[in-house]
């Protein structure tokens, strides 16, 4: 019957709700007020008619005290013992920070704590480490940004260690992702809309751009803007200021912009799909995301990083992943980047009932691409020629830099010393061998 059974409290402390009120009589468009509640675009209506799990759906909602937040909301089902379904579990994430409301304070001083030096971005490879050396200087200018990079790469982990290290980092950080939304929904949510500006448009709402105010926003496939909303873009980047959609009022803004795309911008140029003049806008300063393919050496930590989180929300105790295990991630060139090898060790703590992630705990077509592997398993004692050719990868690409190889590698000093004697490894010899091959 779409009505509430159950609202929990870091929900009414969004909503700004009175903790004697009873939601149960109330519908979901009572509560959240926002533009797609009685449309096709409804998650809940979605929900139903896909029957499918939705994720990161972004809208605007607003709460009791007229204050508008661009959230991202995930669903679920509940379902009784014949597997029908019986209900729909909404969860919703506050984009915006907006002061005064706990749960986001709370996320705010996380994540301030969190900004000494880019402590949130993972890896020690030297793609990582040139990217790292410029993020600095970024960050406490006002220039555009372009974030370059495949889907996947982490380019909104980077747009907001970017805010984080700037002086904007105590204001809104507001993500858009532009590929999520349709044409006309965009311009609203955007720009926002006044009262009677279309069908449905029954308050004035503010858009992301007036959320995002003294802050940063983060405009995220930038490339699926149409380009009409492009040159409504470009304006705003231009002037400082916009107007909402149906109205005719100019509202300045002051906004730190930083727009990322997986697609090749220049080609959307030269093929007329992309404003010549919004591309040399935004691309004040473009920053290149390494595939992870490109960074390989950085997969054991980034291992280490996303079991430590998986061991958390699973409540498991898995302390390390197999030399095998780790050489068939290893041989793998990760199409989805690190969201995809995040989405596997998942799969693998999942799987995993020790404290050793195996190779049967990997996704089958993972293991399917155990290129390594395979040629290995054709010599005698394969396991450990996995290991010393990764010992010597990681070492070459960390300069033999012993300390740097160790926590990459997720060893202590003293077993990839005895590691390396074990193997007759020296450094000498690895440079005698690799000045012969030249």
């Amino acid at each position: 019957d779409r009505k509430i059974r159950y609202i929990n409290q870091a929900m009414r402390l969004m909503l700004g709700l009175e903790d004697d009120l009873d939601t149960k009589d109330l519908s979901c468009e009572d509560l959240v007020q926002s533009d797609i509640c009685n449309t096709d675009e409804c998650i809940f209506h979605k929900a139903l008619l896909t029957k499918e799990r939705l994720s990161n759906y972004e809208t605007v909602i607003r709460n009791r005290e007229g204050i508008y937040m661009p959230v991202s909301i995930n669903t679920d089902f509940l379902k009784d013992n014949n597997g029908d379904v019986v209900g729909i579990v909404e969860v919703f994430r506050n984009l915006s920070l907006v002061k005064g409301l706990e749960g986001n304070i709370k996320e705010l001083e996380s994540r301030i704590a969190d900004r000494g030096r880019f402590g949130n971005i993972i890896g020690n490879s030297k793609a990582i480490r040139e990217m790292l050396a410029v993020l600095p200087t970024v960050a406490n200018s006002k220039s555009t940004v372009l974030l370059e990079g495949e889907s996947g790469t982490g380019k909104e982990l980077i747009a907001n260690a970017i805010h984080l290290n700037s002086p904007r980092r105590d204001k809104s950080f507001v993500a858009v992702n532009c590929a999520a939304l349709a044409e006309g929904v965009l311009e609203s949510e955007l720009f926002g809309h006044v009262k009677g500006a279309f069908t449905g448009a029954y308050y004035d709402k503010l858009g992301r751009f007036e959320l995002a105010d003294k802050g940063t926003i983060f405009l995220d496939e930038i490339g699926d803007v149409s380009l009409s909303t492009q040159g409504k873009l470009l304006r705003v980047l231009q002037e400082e200021e916009l107007e909402r959609v149906g109205g005719t009022k100019s509202i300045r803004i002051d906004i730190r912009v930083i727009a990322a795309s997986n697609k090749d911008l220049l080609s959307l140029v030269k093929r007329g799909e992309f404003r010549d003049d919004l591309y040399y806008r935004i691309r004040v300063f473009p920053i290149r995301i390494p595939p992870l393919r490109e960074r390989k050496e950085d997969i054991p930590q980034l291992v280490r990083h996303f079991i430590s989180i998986y061991n958390k929300e699973m409540d498991k105790d898995i302390k390390t992943i197999s030399h095998s295990a780790m050489a068939t991630l290893l041989s793998y060139d990760y199409p989805g980047n690190v969201r995809e090898l995040e989405n596997i060790i998942e799969h693998a703590s999942v799987c995993c009932q020790g404290d050793t992630i195996q190779v049967e705990h990997l996704p089958n077509d993972i293991i399917g691409h155990r290129d390594i592997v395979d040629k290995a398993s054709k010599s005698t004692g394969s396991l450990k020629i996995m290991e010393r050719e990764l010992m010597l990868k990681v070492l070459d690409q960390s300069g033999w830099n012993y300390k740097e190889a160790a926590k990459i590698l997720g060893l202590s000093r003293t077993t990839l010393w005895r590691r390396l004697k074990e193997f007759n490894i020296t450094r000498e010899k690895r440079f005698k061998m690799q000045h012969y091959i030249s």
